[in-house]
Formats: C-alpha cells, structure tokens, sequence
C-alpha cells in the first residue's frame, strides 16, 4: 500500500493585507499588484512549471497559498510601520496609483509621499510566518 506524501508545511507567509472600503475590482487589482513583485524579489516563492497531460507548459506560480485580509485605514498604517520596523520586504498599493495608467507614473506617485503620510489600500508582506502573523495583527481573514 502507498502512503500519501506528508503535507508540505511554509517556515514563512505571503500575505495580502487590503482596506476594507475598496470596491470589488478595487480589491481584486491591487492584489495582483502587490504580489507581482514576490516572484522577482523573492524567487523561493516561485515554484516549478506547470504542464498539462499533453505536455503543453504552463507559467510557474506560487509553490504555497496566498492568504488575503482586511482591516481599516489605520490597521494598514500600523501594519506598514511594524513590517518596516522587522526590515521586512513590503509592496505597497495606495490610492494615488488609482489615478494612474503605467509603472513610471506608479513609481513616481509613491515617490512624492513621505512614509508616514502613503494613503495606503494595500499592501503585500513576505517572511517567516509568526512576523508576519504580527505584522497582521487585528486584521480578519477577507470574506
């Protein structure tokens, strides 16, 4: 009889955390935003290429699950300043890059706010997963 292969268990976490006013496409864009820069800046993350039963490849993506939270303005500023204060690896979304069409004009909006003042509607953390637990704290699993 074969035995079925251990679960496969993460030391770390990718985690979404989104304000919870934004509107539903709102919500599924700067998702993908924010975890657009893992893969690159973390290539752990990535995991093997995908083929089907006829050997027709697909994209590599992320070898583990993406958990999505929200919570209100301030919990994203304060979940921002305790990634910061771990040196941990953040992507920031904020509502500026609504108005914008392209990643120069993205970069550059981000660019012209201090820290303290980003009017953040998202951001995305990668790390070992009780610090990121922590950077997450008092935020509630998306619906």
């Amino acid at each position: 009889m074969e035995t079925s292969p251990a679960p496969i268990r993460f030391d770390d976490k990718i985690a979404v955390l989104l304000r919870e006013d934004l509107e539903p496409w709102q919500r599924l864009n700067v998702t993908a935003f924010l975890v657009s820069g893992l893969g690159t800046a973390e290539p752990e993350v990535i995991g093997e290429p995908y083929a089907d039963a006829d050997d027709v490849e697909y994209l590599p993506m992320f070898r583990q699950p993406v958990l999505v939270f929200e919570g209100t303005k301030e919990l994203l500023t304060t979940a921002h300043a305790r990634a910061l204060s771990r040196s941990m690896r953040i992507a920031v979304f904020t509502a500026d890059l609504f108005g914008t069409g392209n990643d120069r004009d993205n970069r550059a909006a981000v660019r012209a706010v201090g820290t303290d003042a980003l009017d953040l509607v998202g951001i995305a953390v990668y790390g070992p997963r009780n610090g990121v637990d922590k950077v997450l704290k008092g935020a509630r699993m998306h619906p």
